[in-house]
């Protein structure tokens, strides 16, 4: 893989970090060798998983812009789970501004991994429609969290990620 010069230039990568907050996702290339390292970081079985669920969401997602959580702030203290991000969306708050972020997260936590499903309006829409058939998994209005892949059908999984990404790509 050839990178364009001014990507291996660590003053621009630095700068471009700390200007977007510790979220990459100035291209997917540059994001690639952190998700690797963050999946590689996860103990097995958990790193396994969460590789084959990354594969799966990029085949679901063809051609999605890819992001890298850290779960920093900008004094570098850690607020969250790191995430890996699939696909974008503009988030639109009250006051007018807006935001681009990612429609899909998944991040791996203490208990097993939790996948994101950010920014539908009907917050019960995922329990309702695919709780029943999903398996041992907890639902709230965004995320889906389960202990493992064999708990839960991952064809259903791979449906509610298509429907989240479909409803966040009409506006």
């Amino acid at each position: 893989m050839l990178w364009p010069r001014f990507l291996k230039n660590a003053r621009f990568q630095v700068c471009c970090r700390l200007f977007k907050k510790n979220l990459c996702y100035l291209s997917n290339y540059e994001c690639r060798p952190q998700i690797e390292d963050y999946i590689i970081s996860q103990p097995e079985p958990k790193r396994n998983e969460m590789r084959e669920l990354h594969e799966r969401i990029l085949r679901a997602l063809p051609g999605c812009k890819l992001w890298f959580e850290d779960g920093k702030n900008s004094e570098g203290k850690i607020v969250s789970n790191p995430n890996i991000g699939y696909g974008s969306y503009t988030i639109k708050y009250a006051d007018g501004k807006t935001r681009d972020f990612f429609q899909i997260g998944l991040s791996g936590n203490k208990t097993g991994i939790s996948v994101y499903v950010l920014g539908l309006a009907d917050k019960k829409y995922l329990a309702e429609t695919y709780g029943k058939d999903l398996g041992k998994a907890s639902i709230t209005g965004y995320c889906i969290r389960f202990n493992k892949l064999g708990d839960i059908n991952q064809d259903v999984l791979e449906s509610a990620i298509r429907y989240g990404v479909a409803e966040t790509s009409k506006n």
